[in-house]
């Protein structure tokens, strides 16, 4: 596994630069379906998606709602949520649209529905970063720990990725990560794609606080005793497919939803009263005085500086056509 020194805090806190005035990232759970068995995935350990039933798949609306806010600002939309982005039957023509309105697009996917078209047609419209949700580097533990999926089709999805933004000298940075789980070797696994793609992200083992603790590396990035404020507060904006907005991504069953995107903008939201509640008791170091905060067990995985962005410049740098 990579030597590199990881910082995760630094001497001031609060908003980012870029996020002042709108959030840099927009977590999306942009579905409700999926189709892999993945028994360490908290929407296969709670009833979740059963409180979805009436908006498994994020309505046109409400995406065009975010895209059409979020294009001028050049925010990020990431495509995650309850299942597999790709499976929604409109996932593609979403996310050009989304780029044609100025969008960045962070899309996560199993890498399980891809073809020759679908990826040419996203990587041509230069979908800032395609991640692939791997977990393994062998197609034993792939079978393990990614239920339901075909380890040589994760394989031949990830090259075809490659070799089409290659082809095309797509901006497009590609990216494997594996979540550093009892039962899977990550030093193989890390070894096997970094030799395919820009950039290999190993990933904390997050409970969400419905999974059991199945971590095989627990040191913490943010010393609980030292309370320091989370960083997702700061820069994203947690939306379901209803369009209901929650305070972080910790609250994947959107418990402590406060408002929704179709009934408030988006930077209204963004600079209101929730949210500088929040940020402000966060800043104060008594972030544990809201309640989701905490039961969070993951607060202590948050990092500061070894973030989404740093992953995403590692990878253009990696990446030959950057």
């Amino acid at each position: 596994m990579s030597n590199e020194i990881k910082v995760h805090t630094q001497e001031e806190y609060g908003l980012r630069p870029e996020a002042k005035e709108f959030p840099m990232m927009l977590v999306l759970s942009f579905v409700y379906v999926c189709n892999a068995g993945c028994p360490n995935c908290p929407y296969n350990n709670s009833e979740i998606r059963e409180t979805y039933k009436d908006a498994m798949l994020m309505s046109d609306e409400v995406f065009h709602r975010l895209a059409d806010e979020c294009g001028p600002h050049g925010s990020l939309l990431r495509l995650s949520g309850g299942g597999e982005p790709m499976l929604h039957p409109k996932a593609v023509e979403h996310m050009l649209y989304a780029k044609d309105k100025g969008c960045r697009i962070g899309l996560i996917t199993n890498g399980s529905r891809f073809n020759e078209e679908n990826l040419t047609a996203l990587i041509a419209a230069g979908i800032d970063a395609l991640e692939f949700s791997v977990d393994a580097g062998d197609a034993e533990t792939y079978a393990i720990v990614r239920a339901n999926l075909d380890w040589d089709r994760l394989n031949e999805s990830v090259r075809m990725a490659v070799e089409i933004r290659n082809r095309l000298k797509s901006p497009t940075r590609i990216v494997t990560s594996i979540i550093n789980q009892q039962g899977v070797d990550v030093d193989k696994a890390e070894a096997h794609w970094s030799a395919i793609v820009d950039k290999v992200q190993i990933r904390k083992f997050l409970t969400w606080g419905y999974n059991e603790d199945k971590s095989a590396d627990d040191s913490a990035y943010l010393p609980p005793e030292d309370r320091l404020p989370c960083p997702w507060l700061f820069e994203r904006f947690n939306v379901d497919s209803r369009g209901d907005v929650t305070l972080c991504g910790e609250d994947i069953a959107f418990k402590e939803r406060f408002a929704n995107v179709m009934e408030r903008s988006i930077k209204d939201i963004w600079l209101g009263p929730e949210f500088e509640h929040y940020r402000s008791l966060h800043l104060a170091r008594r972030g544990h005085e809201i309640p989701i905060c905490a039961a969070c067990p993951d607060w202590k995985y948050r990092s500061w500086q070894y973030n989404y962005w740093k992953v995403l410049k590692d990878a253009e740098t990696a990446s030959p056509h950057k």
